[in-house]
């Protein structure tokens, strides 16, 4: 996958992540042509469109556009099935996610996508195990943020990440 567009049927763009290096001037270009080609599309017409030297892939849910650039050898339908897991991840994590969810919880909504995807490729298919790493990472910054002081909270990620287990002392060098 080269990049993966969320927006709204507005044509707002609620989330971008890009998996290939471009600028940014490039980056707004191909979100402003996408953009407006995928809206432009009537609702029966099918979700895969050849652009440039890519294949888009989209599919619309709710009031979002979840739009994907993958290159000619991929497979549409799996990239298609990306999408639907994605959105299942954003319905667990949000209980029915909506455009609102992802304006004021955007950094959630990215933090779900790089747990899922990793480079464009799928890391983890499992529901269950992307939601578990969400829910201990949610728990850590709770914990974290709940220190009173940043002292306190160094001391506290130290013991989490970096004390040997009970039984083993640790090594002098």
């Amino acid at each position: 996958m080269q990049f993966m567009l969320l927006f709204s049927r507005q044509g707002k763009l609620r989330l971008q992540k890009w998996y290939v290096p471009l600028s940014d001037k490039e980056k707004k270009k191909i979100t402003r042509e996408l953009v407006q080609t995928v809206l432009a599309r009537k609702p029966k017409m099918c979700s895969f469109l050849e652009w440039r030297d890519l294949k888009i892939v989209y599919k619309r849910y709710a009031s979002l556009y979840f739009c994907c650039a993958i290159e000619d050898q991929d497979n549409e339908l799996i990239t298609l099935e990306i999408i639907h897991r994605y959105v299942e991840l954003l319905d667990k994590y949000f209980g029915s996610v909506c455009e609102l969810d992802i304006i004021f919880n955007f950094e959630k909504a990215y933090f779900i996508l790089d747990e899922f995807l990793l480079g464009g490729e799928a890391q983890e298919t499992s529901k269950k195990n992307v939601l578990k790493a969400i829910e201990q990472a949610d728990l850590l910054q709770e914990v974290c943020c709940s220190l009173p002081s940043s002292h306190y909270r160094h001391y506290f990620l130290s013991q989490i990440f970096i004390r040997p287990p009970e039984n083993q002392q640790p090594t002098s060098s």
